[in-house]
């Protein structure tokens, strides 16, 4: 409230700002990055972050089937083609030896891929030694689709840090949030000179309007980047408290009829979303619908993009892992906020169901 006051109290109430800049700043000292832009959304920093390293019309870019479609969308904005490579099993995001293996068959078809679009899903660091060494062996750029990873960790290094960008989002689901927002990342100052430019609908250098390029107004508020000042200053407590929920389920939840989605070694999650698997899609939905009766609120895993209606005619490079996760895993309701009484209902109701 101190930095939403504020923007109102000195009448900056626009894109842009002494809350935009911190807010920047907040993120760049947090992640140890060399440079930030704040924008509208996680959507429109994968959307610049593609127009960036160069993606147009007629390109392909690797990206993981696990994910939300808005992973996805921008690549079709710049009418690119999406090529979906499935999940490894042990943190269920892109699988390094799938990714080598379509990167191999597309350049054998004469069409090397422009970028990898990769996400760290419910706030699980990627296999990133793995995925680095398959982009390096190529020459092909990684972009970080960390929205749900703001906080997590691979090896002591923050997620969105290991790509030539990344991207955050601080959707009003997320983690900590600006109601809408997101942040691009790199640490390539230029990279996000040039977002910020694309950023503010592309306006040159001149005392009159005038524009060369196609511009985007992607820009965030002051008075949301207040908001988002605010909770950067929280974030580790978020954190804790997320860890704190999925220690608990791990501990109570404790039939042989499920398991979690544990940290590798190097991995330190921010456990966005508590996940469990069950042993089939009958027990999953068992689960679910005695949570609903209960008006309690879980949702099955992401469906896979290659899945989806309107993305099932791309190519796909898949394993099944994918497909098993939506159909057998569960997001158990896992906000910062929830008390432990509120997490003994949650407990209580699925192990009624295991034990039946």
């Amino acid at each position: 409230m101190k930095y939403v006051q504020e923007a109102y109290d000195t009448n900056w109430v626009a894109p842009l700002g002494p809350n935009v800049n911190g807010f920047e700043q907040d993120i760049k000292d947090y992640t140890n990055s060399k440079a930030c832009t704040v924008l509208v959304s996680g959507t429109s920093a994968i959307h610049l972050a593609l127009i960036l390293l160069g993606v147009e019309s007629g390109d392909e870019v690797l990206c993981s089937t696990f994910t939300f479609s808005a992973t996805v969308n921008p690549i079709v904005y710049q009418k690119a083609t999406p090529v979906f490579i499935d999940s490894e099993r042990e943190t269920w995001n892109m699988c390094p030896i799938l990714l080598e293996e379509a990167i191999e068959d597309r350049i054998a078809s004469g069409k090397k891929p422009k970028a990898i679009l990769l996400v760290h899903l419910y706030g699980m660091p990627s296999k990133m030694d793995e995925l680095l060494k398959v982009a390096s062996k190529f020459n092909i750029p990684i972009i970080e689709d960390a929205a749900e990873a703001i906080g997590a960790k691979y090896k002591n290094k923050a997620m969105g840090t290991f790509g030539e960008l990344g991207v955050f989002s601080f959707n009003g689901n997320k983690i900590i949030t600006t109601s809408g927002g997101g942040a691009l990342v790199s640490n390539n100052p230029e990279h996000c000179d040039k977002a910020l430019f694309l950023a503010t609908q592309a306006r040159d250098e001149a005392p009159h309007y005038q524009h060369s390029k196609i511009g985007y107004n992607y820009r965030m508020s002051n008075v949301l980047a207040g908001i988002g000042r605010g909770q950067m200053e929280v974030l580790d407590e978020r954190v804790t408290a997320r860890r704190a929920n999925h220690a608990y389920y791990h501990e109570h939840l404790t039939s042989d009829g499920l398991s979690f989605l544990n940290e590798p070694e190097g991995c330190f999650s921010n456990r966005w979303l508590t996940c469990i698997l069950t042993h089939s899609f009958v027990k999953r939905e068992n689960i679910r619908e005695a949570l609903a009766q209960e008006n309690i609120e879980a949702r099955p895993l992401w469906k896979p993009m290659h899945m989806q209606p309107i993305f099932e005619n791309y190519p796909v490079y898949t394993n099944g892992v994918s497909e098993e996760l939506f159909q057998k895993g569960l997001c158990l309701p896992s906000g910062s906020n929830l008390l432990r009484e509120d997490l003994d209902r949650v407990i209580k109701v699925i192990n009624q169901i295991l034990n039946a």
